[in-house]
């Protein structure tokens, strides 16, 4: 394993980040191929074993129950101070007022209640997982820098969001003083790559780690172009990230294919390779919920593209509409 710091901070996480959305237990409305605690521990136990120090969750994964899972996993396997433990603050956890977004209330209540659901004292990573439009970003910058004040947060982070909306989050801390975010999670892989036009340039002026989500894009990296899951078949997010520009997309997956068949490596180490030779991402967060989706992400880091392999894989790309934010 092969670890790096995080941004411009001094905290050493795996280039293999380790996406907790695939546990625990099905909700409705939420996904439903979500593995069990068993089979969660599992997972979390390879990637122990592997080197895998950095695990990403949110309040939101299965009304709670992926922090609940993973919290009590890392508490028997590990020891606390070796790992980097991140989850996220937005989305909806109650009915009525107060019950998602970015307010002051909002977060000191969440916080609160994803670290009980995590079992542990402190989470190293506190990411907002959207932007909050009814929210002031003062407000809820200052209520960030409280709970990392308080010792209950080490460093803070954003998701997915518009490039300004983040410089504006940027500019707000350091006007008052207060924490800055040191990390993006944000959308990238081979068939979506808006976000090179803005909000990369901007992290790597910014120093800023970024750690993307959907590294695979689903699945649609590693597999034919007419083969579909059980996950695919029930994920309705995932359709509404990928369906539109289907048609666009499949020379690059077509070229993947090609590559990674002469190169004798399975489709999934081409496309986080392409993705881990990237500036400035740190960490793909790869969501694994088979031993083989670990196996793949690790063997990636041994895989080096050259400059013409970059190039042919990059060359149908066309523009997307904005998908993960609005």
């Amino acid at each position: 394993m092969e670890y790096v710091k995080l941004g411009r901070t001094g905290l050493d996480v795996s280039r293999i980040c380790l996406g907790c959305m695939g546990f625990g237990v099905p909700q409705p409305g939420f996904h439903q191929w979500v593995l069990s605690e068993e089979e969660s521990r599992k997972v979390i136990r390879q990637a122990l074993d592997l080197g895998i120090n950095f695990f990403d969750t949110a309040n939101v994964y299965s009304a709670g129950t992926s922090e609940e899972f993973v919290g009590r996993a890392l508490k028997d396997l590990a020891r606390r101070d070796q790992i980097v433990l991140a989850t996220k603050v937005h989305g909806r956890m109650h009915e009525g007022p107060n019950g998602a977004g970015l307010s002051r209330k909002a977060i000191l209540s969440e916080v609160d209640r994803s670290l009980k659901r995590l079992g542990t004292d402190y989470i190293d990573l506190y990411q907002i997982h959207r932007w909050d439009y009814g929210t002031p970003i003062e407000e809820t910058m200052e209520a960030l820098h409280d709970v990392v004040r308080a010792g209950k947060v080490r460093y803070l982070g954003a998701s997915a969001m518009r490039a300004y909306q983040f410089l504006k989050a940027l500019n707000a801390a350091d006007r008052h003083g207060w924490t800055r975010f040191v990390s993006m999670q944000n959308h990238l892989n081979l068939i979506y790559r808006e976000e090179e036009r803005e909000m990369l340039p901007l992290c790597q002026e910014e120093g800023i780690g970024v750690i993307p989500y959907s590294p695979l894009a689903g699945g649609r990296l590693t597999r034919d172009w007419s083969e579909t899951t059980a996950r695919e078949r029930s994920d309705q997010v995932l359709h509404q990230k990928y369906d539109a520009s289907a048609d666009a997309d499949r020379p690059i997956v077509e070229r993947l294919a090609d590559l990674a068949a002469r190169r004798g490596v399975p489709r999934a180490q081409i496309g986080l390779a392409w993705l881990l030779q990237k500036a400035p991402v740190t960490a793909p967060i790869v969501g694994a919920t088979r031993s083989s989706h670990l196996d793949d992400a690790v063997a990636a880091l041994s895989v080096k593209l050259s400059a013409e392999e970059v190039a042919l894989l990059e060359e149908p790309y066309v523009p997307h509409r904005i998908v993960g934010y609005q």
